[in-house]
């Protein structure tokens, strides 16, 4: 009888450390769950409370040190990121308000001096330049506020159901004469249909103005501009094309950083906020932006949702 006592205590002992290991096991794998989710969370830049240690074995405090660490230094730079864009946003409203003054007084003295019956060829022209040049420099100023807007999001919009087909032949005929000027022949696409989505009217336009703008500007003269919606399932898919006049020797990521322009002779009159603009008025409806360059070829594409 002694053996066979043995023997059952034996696998007594047996399940029981089983049992043990197992749970220790599971208890182990839990824990690291509970991390894996707090991780999740950071990278997906929501905030979180800091980890417990005393809910976790020892041998994870280490381990727990290191995520608290991690998710206070990243809430800490988001915190600081979205404040120096909020003075960032400010410095820029408060610096061309100061600039725009001053500005604004050139610009009406320039206007009585050409009421004015002055006699030479050299200072009408002169006038003429500071005209030109002040009108240039007050587009930048009012371009900059906006950008830096439109990035931080400090925009009110007016958001409503609008007709995206009749958004476009407005500001394509808007455009219409300036387009004929470069000899820019204009193939459009637009679907007789009724596309409807939501968003504010003003920015939809200045969005639409940006790229027309960018066309006049930087388009090879003579050449075509195609204008294409297309429907795919619950958006609408607004392509815009043209060929450049000048060689786009520069990333899609590039081109769309503020101040960047593809052509860099810097001879035209453009500042280079117009994408950057439109992809952030693009972004704050809701709606995607991005470009695409392929040789010569310019390709801007918006998606927005369609609204039944």
């Amino acid at each position: 009888m002694i053996p066979a006592v043995a023997a059952d205590f034996g696998i007594l002992i047996d399940v029981v450390i089983t049992v043990w290991a197992f749970y220790g096991i599971v208890k182990r794998i839990n824990y690291l769950k509970k991390i894996e989710n707090h991780l999740k969370l950071i990278y997906e830049g929501n905030k979180t409370e800091s980890l417990k240690k005393e809910e976790f074995s020892s041998e994870f405090h280490n381990m727990i040190s290191y995520v608290n660490d991690i998710s206070n230094g990243f809430e800490n730079a988001v915190e600081q990121g979205i404040k120096s864009e909020r003075l960032k946003t400010e410095l820029i409203t408060n610096v061309s308000h100061d600039i725009k003054t001053p500005l604004t007084s050139i610009i009406n003295y320039v206007d009585l001096l050409k009421k004015e019956n002055i006699e030479g060829d050299k200072a009408k022209e002169y006038i003429e330049i500071i005209d030109n040049k002040s009108q240039r420099l007050k587009k930048l100023i009012l371009d900059l506020v906006e950008a830096s807007k439109a990035s931080s999001g400090n925009i009110k919009l007016n958001l409503e159901i609008l007709s995206l087909s009749e958004l476009l032949n407005q500001s394509i005929g808007e455009f219409e004469d300036k387009f004929k000027e470069k000899g820019l022949e204009l193939i459009k696409n637009i679907p007789e249909k009724e596309i409807f989505i939501k968003a504010d009217s003003r920015y939809m336009y200045r969005i639409i103005e940006n790229l027309f703008e960018n066309i006049t500007k930087y388009a090879l003269d003579n050449s075509r501009v195609y204008i294409d919606v297309i429907t795919d399932n619950n958006f609408a898919n607004i392509e815009i094309k043209n060929i450049s006049k000048e060689k786009l020797n520069i990333s899609e990521e590039e081109l769309m950083q503020r101040f960047v322009r593809g052509e860099k002779s810097r001879t035209t009159e453009g500042n280079g906020l117009g994408l950057s603009i439109s992809q952030s008025l693009t972004g704050i409806q809701n709606g995607e932006f991005k470009i695409v360059i392929d040789g010569d070829l310019f390709k801007a594409k918006l998606k927005f949702k369609i609204e039944k």
